[in-house]
């Protein structure tokens, strides 16, 4: 069986089962990883007993604008997405590859171990667990694997969290990702809180996410409960009213590579990489060779990168993509269209972190909107007859 793929009815767990579970996964080896709060976000962090998840908080999110408040039902998960993403677990920011080391004329290259750790992500996001299956096909399919971030991906448990509050930022409904967690996961819990009760409803993906819920008291979940949890996803899409239009959008970034809007967008574009660097699915990365004073031992490291960075396109002669303009075009076209041609699927899964944790707010959204309308525009039409009269 697949992850996410249901094939055993949902159950429901009250607080002391959800504790009880991630109390089982760490038994079983598992070191945890969840929501903890620090320099006012919610971040993911490595978490030691279910006591450190952020409880009783929410996000209010907008474009450059990221604030935590207090919430008034105690919900363990009543947030969205902050400025981590879960890649950093699968693909970290930097990771030694290679060691090399000089004995007089004997030079040994000792390839860094594959890290195979055992890990619990608890609280993913649907938009996320979509990240991550677009990771799955950049770094394992095709004939060139990656095995640091295979090795890794072989040892995860995912614990996802469907969601009941989405941010203004969110537009998850038009990549058709969320929010509701439909594969990818081993356990997949819907929060239920009313009526004097605070309640998960726990879908199983997998066969080892049913074994692992078999450790913790849990009851058959009845219409009831199903009904509630269908009533909050649906809740949930209801209130994301952002939308980005991905009819023809490839075609319609293809037609456009020369259009005057990539300097209007440049004009606010600050060149600062946070996009990239926020986002669950950018994957750009840099190679860089380090050695001690001795000359005696050297390492390879790989690390993040972004296409923002004027020497990320550096070749002989200089950058390629010289102009602020041209990477912002570079990064919504490979998003949008030309990753399509690479992997078969979108590089954006509308999380909406690009727009919150933009200094000034542009909103990926708005700029296809943009090229849309200027098509539109009487005056594009105008120039276009002009051009093919001539």
């Amino acid at each position: 069986m697949k992850r996410g793929e249901t094939n055993q009815g949902a159950r429901v767990i009250d607080l002391d089962g959800f504790r009880g579970l991630v109390l089982a996964l760490h038994s079983r080896g598992y070191a945890l990883f969840g929501p903890r709060m620090a320099d006012n976000a919610i971040v993911f962090d490595e978490i030691q007993s279910p006591d450190d998840l952020v409880v009783g908080w929410t996000d209010r999110q907008e474009p450059g604008r990221y604030r935590l408040e207090r919430g008034g039902d105690g919900a363990m998960f009543g947030y969205v997405v902050g400025p981590h993403s879960w890649k950093k677990y699968l693909f970290p920011p930097k990771e030694r590859l290679v060691q090399i080391s000089r004995n007089g004329n004997l030079v040994t290259a000792s390839p860094e171990a594959l890290d195979d750790a055992k890990r619990a992500l608890i609280g993913v996001r649907a938009c996320d667990l979509a990240a991550i299956a677009v990771q799955d096909k950049v770094f394992t399919s095709g004939a060139y694997v990656d095995p640091h971030y295979q090795s890794r991906r072989r040892s995860i448990f995912i614990v996802a969290v469907n969601c009941g509050a989405p941010a203004s930022t969110c537009f998850c409904t038009s990549m058709a990702t969320g929010p509701e967690a439909r594969t990818g996961f081993d356990l997949a819990l819907t929060e239920v809180i009313g009526e004097g009760r605070h309640e998960f409803v726990v879908d199983i993906g997998t066969e080892l996410g049913g074994l692992v819920l078999s450790e913790v008291s849990s009851r058959e979940a009845s219409a009831s409960d199903l009904d509630r949890k269908r009533s909050i996803v649906d809740q949930a899409e209801r209130r994301i009213s952002r939308r980005l239009e991905i009819k023809d959008i490839k075609d319609l970034l293809y037609r456009n590579y020369e259009s005057t809007h990539w300097t209007t967008v440049a004009e606010r574009c600050v060149s600062c990489a946070n996009c990239t660097l926020v986002c669950p699915t950018c994957f750009c990365s840099t190679v860089e060779d380090v050695t001690d004073l001795s000359g005696d031992h050297a390492e390879r490291w790989r690390r993040w990168d972004s296409c923002f960075t004027l020497d990320f396109s550096h070749i002989v002669g200089g950058s390629t993509r010289a102009s602020t303009g041209g990477r912002y075009r570079h990064w919504m076209t490979h998003k949008l269209a030309t990753w399509q041609d690479q992997f078969d699927t979108m590089g954006c899964v509308g999380c909406g972190r690009c727009i919150t944790w933009c200094p000034v707010g542009i909103d990926i959204t708005e700029e296809i909107a943009a090229l849309r309308a200027n098509e539109q525009s009487p005056g594009r039409k105008d120039k276009e007859k002009a051009h093919d009269r001539h």
